[in-house]
C-alpha cells in the first residue's frame, strides 16, 4: 500500500543553501539540508515502521512464550522441591525406619535367648534411631503433597511398630531380666502377629511414596516439556522475524546504501564537489543531507585547519627554544649556585678547625647548621638537575636488560645495605626498552626509600616482575613502616615529605624523579594500598616480543 509523501515544513533547516562555502564564517552551524526533491512522489512504509511492526509481531510471540515459560519453570521448580526436598528425603527416612525395626527385632531375639548386653543396647539404639526417622519424617510432613493418605500411613506404621515393641519386645526384655534367657516359643506368635503388621505398614508406607515420587516426576517431565515447546516457538519466530528484516534491510536499505556508498566513493576519491543523496526511503534521505552538509563543512574546516597548522608548527617551534633556553638556564644555575655553596661550607669548616678553641658549645652548633644547610641545598640542586635531565639529556633508550640495572643500582647501595644488615632478593628480571642509567636510578632510589623507612627489624626487600599484556609489571615490596593509603598520590608530588627532615632526611624529590623516569618510560608508578605490611610501590614497563615468550 502507498500513500503521497507529505510537503515538509519550509524551516530554516530545509530551505537552499545561499551562502557560499568560502564566506561561511568560522564557528557557523553546519550547511541546511537540502529539501525533499519531489513533493508529489510517493513512497513506502517507512523503514522504522516496517521494523516497529516486525518488532512487535516478535514481542508478542515472545511474550507468549516467556509466559510460558515462566509458568512452566515455577512448575517444574515445585515439583523438583517437592521430589529433592519432600518426597525423596521420606522415602529414605521410611528406609532407616525399616532397617531400625529390622535390627531390633533382631537384637531383642538374640537378647531373649543368650540374656547378652551387647544385644540390648542393640534393640535400644534400633529404637532411638527409628525414633530419629520418625521425627525426620514429621518434618518433612508440610512439605509433602496432600491427598494421598501420608499421614495416616505414618501414624498407621508408629502405632504398628509401637504394637510389636509392647507386646513383644518389651515382654521379652522384662522376662528375661527377671528369669533369665530361653526360649520365646510362647511370644513366638505375638511376634509374628505384630511383625507382620510392621511390615505392611512399611509396605504401604513405600507404595504411597513411590506414588508420590512418580507424580513429581511427570510433573517435573511435564514442565520440562513445555519449556522445550516454548523455546522451540521462540525460536521459529525469531527465523522469521530474522527473515522478514532481511527481506526490509535488502529493499529498503541495502539498494539505497549502495547508490549513496558509490557517491561517498566519488568524493573520496578526490570528487570533493560531488553531492551526496538519495530519494528514499526518508531515513536515508535524510542521512544523505547530512552527510553531503557535513562534506560542505569539512571542506570549511579544513581551509581553516591549514592555516591553524602552520600556526602550530611556528608555536611548536617557539617553545622548542624556549625549552633549549630554561635547560641551559638551569644547568649553568644550578652550577653558579653550588660553587658558593661549596665556599661556605669549607670556609665554614675551617673556622672551626681553627678557632675551635675559642669557640663555646652554641657557636659549634651554628657552625653544624650552617655546614648542614650548605649540604643539603648542595643535595637539593642535584636532586633537580637529575628531575630536569630525565627524557632530555643523555636518555636514549635501546633493548638492556633490567636485571644489569638492578645489579648496578645494589653497587651503589652496597655500603648502606651492609650498614642497615637489609636483604634484598628478586624475581628473574626481564629485558626492555629503557635507558640504563635511568633505570638504575629508579630501582636506586626505591631500595633507598626502604632503607630509610625501615622499621625495627632488619630490612626485607623484594622486586617482582609479571607479565601484564605488552607491558612488565614490576614491584618493590619492604617490612618498614608503609605509607597510609590517603597519601598515596601525595608522595609522588616534587618536596612533598610526610616526615620531619629531623627524623628521615631527604631532599622529597625522589619519588617524583621516579615517577618521571617511568612516565619516560611510556609506563606508570603507584603505591599499593592492598599491602598490609610494609610499603609496595608498582610500576610498569614496555615489555618485548609477545606476552608467551
Amino acid at each position: 500500500m502507498t500513500m503521497p509523501e507529505t510537503m515538509p515544513e519550509t524551516t530554516p533547516d530545509t530551505m537552499p543553501e545561499t551562502m557560499p562555502d568560502s564566506q561561511e564564517p568560522d564557528g557557523a552551524a553546519p550547511p541546511p539540508l537540502p529539501p525533499l526533491a519531489s513533493a508529489g512522489r510517493t513512497a513506502r512504509l517507512p523503514v522504522s515502521r516496517w521494523f516497529l511492526l516486525a518488532g512487535t509481531g516478535v514481542l508478542v510471540i515472545f511474550l507468549i512464550a516467556l509466559s510460558a515459560i515462566l509458568l512452566a519453570l515455577s512448575t517444574t521448580y515445585d515439583a523438583r522441591r517437592t521430589l529433592v526436598d519432600a518426597v525423596d528425603p521420606a522415602a529414605l527416612e521410611t528406609l532407616r525406619i525399616a532397617r531400625a525395626v529390622q535390627t531390633q527385632e533382631g537384637a531383642i531375639r538374640g537378647y531373649g535367648l543368650t540374656g547378652e548386653q551387647q544385644y540390648l543396647d542393640t534393640y535400644r539404639q534400633g529404637v532411638a534411631e527409628e525414633r530419629s526417622a520418625n521425627d525426620a519424617l514429621a518434618a518433612l510432613l508440610p512439605h509433602l503433597p496432600q491427598g494421598y493418605g501420608v499421614r495416616d500411613q505414618i501414624r498407621e506404621l508408629a502405632e504398628a511398630t509401637d504394637a510389636w515393641r509392647r507386646d513383644y519386645a518389651e515382654p521379652v526384655v522384662t522376662r528375661t531380666r527377671t528369669s533369665g534367657p530361653g526360649p520365646l516359643t510362647d511370644l513366638a506368635r505375638h511376634n509374628l502377629e505384630r511383625f507382620s503388621a510392621v511390615r505392611v505398614a512399611l509396605d504401604k508406607q513405600q507404595a504411597v511414596l513411590g506414588k508420590l515420587h512418580d507424580v513429581a516426576r511427570d510433573r517435573l517431565y511435564s514442565g520440562w516439556n513445555t519449556i522445550y515447546w516454548a523455546v522451540a516457538a521462540l525460536f521459529g519466530a525469531m527465523v522469521l522475524a530474522i527473515a522478514f528484516c532481511a527481506l526490509i534491510v535488502r529493499r529498503a536499505v541495502v539498494r539505497p546504501i549502495a547508490t549513496l556508498t558509490r557517491q561517498v566513493r566519488a568524493v573520496a576519491a578526490g570528487d570533493f564537489d560531488h553531492e551526496l543523496g538519495v530519494d528514499r526511503p526518508a531515513e536515508l534521505w535524510e542521512l544523505s543531507g547530512h552527510i553531503d552538509g557535513m562534506r560542505r563543512r569539512i571542506m570549511s574546516e579544513w581551509r581553516s585547519s591549514v592555516e591553524a597548522r602552520q600556526q602550530l608548527a611556528e608555536q611548536a617551534e617557539e617553545l622548542k627554544r624556549s625549552n633549549r633556553e630554561l635547560e641551559q638556564f638551569a644547568y649553568v644555575a644550578s652550577h653558579d649556585l653550588q660553587e658558593p655553596l661549596r665556599k661556605v661550607a669549607s670556609f665554614t669548616q675551617m673556622l672551626e678547625q681553627r678557632y675551635s678553641d675559642r669557640l663555646d658549645d652554641r657557636a659549634r652548633q651554628y657552625i653544624g647548621f650552617a655546614v648542614d644547610g650548605a649540604r643539603r641545598m648542595q643535595l637539593l640542586i642535584n636532586d633537580l638537575l637529575d628531575f630536569s635531565r630525565v627524557g632530555r639529556v643523555g636518555a636514549e633508550r635501546v633493548e638492556m636488560d633490567t636485571g644489569d640495572a638492578l645489579a648496578a643500582a645494589l653497587r651503589n647501595l652496597d655500603s648502606r645495605l651492609s650498614d642497615t644488615g637489609a636483604t634484598v632478593t628478586h624475581d628473574d628480571m626481564p629485558k626492555t626498552v629503557g635507558n640504563s642509567t635511568l633505570l638504575t636510578q629508579l630501582f636506586q632510589n626505591l631500595i633507598s626509600n626502604g632503607l630509610k623507612f625501615r622499621s625495627d627489624e632488619p630490612p626485607l626487600i623484594h622486586i617482582g616482575v609479571r607479565r601484564d599484556g605488552d607491558m612488565w609489571e614490576f614491584s618493590c615490596a619492604d617490612n618498614g613502616i608503609g605509607v597510609e593509603p590517603k597519601y598515596a598520590d601525595r608522595i609522588f608530588l616534587i618536596f612533598q615529605r610526610l616526615h620531619p627532615r629531623d627524623v628521615y632526611p631527604g631532599t622529597g624529590i625522589g619519588l617524583a624523579l621516579c615517577r618521571k623516569i617511568v612516565e619516560y618510560h611510556g609506563g606508570r608508578i603507584w603505591l599499593d594500598t592492598n599491602e598490609s605490611a610494609g610499603a609496595t610501590f608498582r610500576w610498569t614497563l614496555p615489555a618485548l616480543g609477545d606476552p608467551d615468550d
